[in-house]
């Protein structure tokens, strides 16, 4: 498909005070182009960032842009992508055609990457039925998105770890702190925390406050390649309409 006629990826960010959260969207944002060069990759942020969605949106139409897929930087399907994104969509130029993507989650290659990032840490994957795993996310006040976490984190047990518990820093419970105890009177040998969050922030600073007891606490997901892969899957299979209605 010539490039001038491929759709657009937005990458539709949260955004946050801490200046981390931005520098490690970027990052993967640089890892996405590369995986895919000839593809455009824009990024906006849903508050306390520029550009925002709104600014990248009108700066698209302004070039001549007509086909985005906008896809939500988010693990669950929650609040953000069922009403927030939805709405700055809305308000887009009204020639630009857009495709809402899919959230990340739940993938296998997020498995994958929560994984890289506990052997980073310090486990080896000799360790895995010894050791207890804490799935910690950020939370939500949704119903699907609390049971996605706990179907993420029963599957991820049957790879071969001792034990995984979900755990929230926020909305829902249990904590993370409270988790790390479960796993300890479980009996399992060693415990790690692997923080199911894309990018450092307030409440990934709180998983890491209850971490304090875990023997292991792996880095956020951020930049990590399959986070990329997972990134383009979702764009993939939000642009095949457009596809099919350019006659490509």
């Amino acid at each position: 498909m010539p490039a001038m006629r491929r759709p657009v990826l937005l990458v539709v960010a949260h955004g946050s005070r801490d200046p981390r959260h931005a520098a490690t969207v970027h990052e993967l944002v640089r890892r996405v182009r590369a995986l895919r060069p000839g593809l455009r990759v824009e990024t906006g942020f849903l508050d306390f960032n520029v550009p925002s969605v709104n600014g990248v949106l009108e700066s698209l139409d302004a070039e001549g842009v007509r086909d985005v897929v906008a896809l939500p930087l988010l693990l669950t399907r929650a609040f953000h992508a069922k009403a927030d994104i939805p709405a700055v969509l809305a308000e887009a130029p009204p020639r630009l055609r857009i495709r809402q993507a899919e959230v990340l989650g739940p993938s296998p290659l997020l498995l994958a990457a929560l994984e890289r990032r506990l052997y980073e840490a310090g486990l080896t994957p000799a360790d895995k039925s010894s050791t207890g795993v804490v799935l910690a996310s950020a939370g939500s006040s949704d119903p699907e998105a609390i049971a996605v976490i706990a179907d993420v984190a029963r599957e991820w047990r049957h790879t071969g770890w001792c034990a995984v518990r979900p755990a929230f820093a926020s909305a829902s419970l249990p904590r993370t702190e409270q988790a790390v105890r479960e796993l300890r009177e479980l009996g399992c040998a060693r415990v790690a925390v692997a923080p199911y969050v894309l990018a450092p922030g307030r409440l990934p600073d709180r998983i890491a406050r209850g971490a304090a007891g875990a023997d292991v606490l792996a880095d956020v997901l951020g930049p990590a390649p399959e986070v990329a892969q997972v990134l383009l899957a979702r764009y993939d299979a939000a642009r095949t309409p457009v596809l099919t209605a350019l006659g490509a």
